[in-house]
């Protein structure tokens, strides 16, 4: 665990502790695809590592046994501190309560003694329909699992509790200096007991490159149950606009508060089919925002650009080729 004169990122609880949990090897964690990137040029991709997936250990259906309404609920469990949200900025909009969208969710994980409400996830479009995308820094658990349009107590959830099987991701991403310019990742999703590809169920919205670093945006995601008690979907539309210094973009709304790491930025999100374009995601310097007691107000997302399109391109063809086999 980091040292206290280091604290965690504000979206990133315990995501050091998954990631402990991935490297002892647990059976019904997810294979991590990592992508290495060449020195000479950040981003560039030369070698990709690749393992077979554990499909028969960890299905659909297993998940949706075990992460009963009860267990969802103590997944997010109340961390150190008031938990009060900080007072709203009379400059920035502040996100609304909704009852969420069907392409966007929760990933739920379990490691060793802690069970995470840690990040936000979308379904973006892809040849194979499971494709799903978060931050690089929310490395999942085992018992990975991701739940669209999450509803919290609901005995039965409106989209279905789907098992995570693969990750992509580059394997220098970060959240401090360059390595946050990728700090994106993808992940397939396990069929449902009905064999259907997750994309056939909840839709799906298409990944596109940053067109530019002042975009209007529906920015989507679901707050920790101890930052927001409300424990459900929170949406803002927005302006983006460059983070000092960076190549990444910025955006201001209050309400962003830890678990919504991975939200997805749409751009032209229509309301009648409820998708748009995924042009960013939250995440990228200090796990997507500013360190302090207001840090919900701005949220960063890592620019989209040939990195994020390489290791989807990635994921696609890894995909595809392990069908041909």
């Amino acid at each position: 665990m980091p040292s206290t004169a280091e604290p965690l990122p504000r979206r990133w609880a315990r995501a050091t502790t998954l990631a402990l949990g991935m490297a002892f090897g647990l059976a019904t964690s997810p294979v991590s695809h990592a992508a290495e990137t060449d020195p000479r040029g950040p981003g560039t991709q030369t070698s990709y590592a690749h393992e077979s997936r554990p499909r028969a250990t960890w299905t659909s259906k297993d998940a949706e046994a075990f992460w009963t309404p009860r267990r969802m609920a103590a997944a997010a469990p109340p961390e150190r501190g008031t938990g009060r949200p900080a007072a709203g900025s009379h400059r920035a909009p502040t996100a609304e309560h909704f009852d969420g969208i069907p392409s966007v969710g929760v990933l739920f994980s379990v490691d060793g003694e802690a069970r995470e409400h840690h990040c936000t996830a979308s379904v973006v479009h892809s040849p194979h329909g499971n494709l799903i995308l978060t931050a690089g820094h929310c490395n999942p658990g085992a018992r990975a699992a991701f739940v669209p349009q999450y509803r919290s107590g609901a005995d039965e959830q409106p989209y279905g509790v789907w098992a995570i099987e693969d990750s992509y991701a580059y394997a220098d991403r970060g959240t401090s200096g360059d390595a946050a310019d990728r700090d994106f990742a993808f992940a397939t999703v396990a069929p449902d007991d009905d064999g259907r590809r997750i994309e056939e169920v909840t839709g799906a919205n298409v990944l596109a490159a940053t067109p530019g670093y002042r975009n209007d945006v529906q920015v989507i995601g679901y707050p920790s149950v101890h930052s927001d008690p409300e424990d459900r979907a929170v949406r803002c539309a927005t302006t983006t606009r460059r983070l000092e210094g960076t190549r990444q973009l910025r955006m201001d709304c209050n309400g962003f508060y830890g678990g919504t790491s991975g939200s997805p930025w749409l751009a032209g999100y229509d309301p009648h089919t409820r998708t748009g374009k995924v042009i960013g995601v939250i995440g990228g310097v200090n796990g997507g925002g500013p360190r302090g007691p207001h840090s919900d107000r701005t949220s960063y997302s890592p620019y989209f650009g040939k990195e994020i399109l390489s290791l989807y391109d990635r994921a696609t063809k890894e995909q595809g080729g392990e069908d041909e086999d």
